[in-house]
């Protein structure tokens, strides 16, 4: 939700340097994150590795993603004059919903993915609900489909 080692004075856990910074002077199983690969993606970083090192930690996570245009970083670099990454709806962004469901539900996770709408800049006003409900089915089917209980 914001926030950088420059600047940026209510959100600690912008990065996973400070994550470890944040888990080790509070060592509390009370302490966690709230997760989503977009933020991840957003600095360049592989949201996968940090997912698996930190899924302990992790007690919410965001279903929003992002769309890395690595063809505008190789001509542009990250601060020139074109945006080069878009936050997404999953579905539509560059993320693996399904090894990030996997790797979650590999090690208990019991919580909820929150769509976090109103950031995609394809499906917004008139298409956001499309966007969102794309997003839902979408995720859906990357946690296996539809729940089918097992027979008695």
């Amino acid at each position: 939700m914001g926030g950088t080692w420059h600047d940026g004075d209510w959100n600690i856990a912008h990065n996973p340097t400070s994550w470890e910074m944040m888990f080790n002077a509070i060592p509390s199983d009370n302490i966690g994150l709230q997760w989503e690969p977009c933020h991840q993606m957003v600095s360049l970083i592989d949201p996968i590795p940090q997912l698996r090192k930190w899924v302990g930690k992790i007690f919410n996570v965001h279903g929003k993603d992002a769309t890395i245009a690595w063809d505008i970083v190789k001509e542009y670099g990250i601060h020139g004059p074109i945006e080069f990454v878009w936050h997404r709806t999953p579905g539509f962004g560059d993320s693996n919903w399904t090894d990030i469901i996997s790797i979650l539900r590999q090690n208990n996770y019991q919580g909820s993915i929150d769509i976090e709408g109103f950031h995609d800049p394809v499906y917004r006003d008139i298409w956001e609900m499309t966007g969102q409900v794309h997003g839902l089915n979408y995720l859906k089917t990357c946690r296996g489909g539809n729940f089918v209980p097992n027979p008695k």
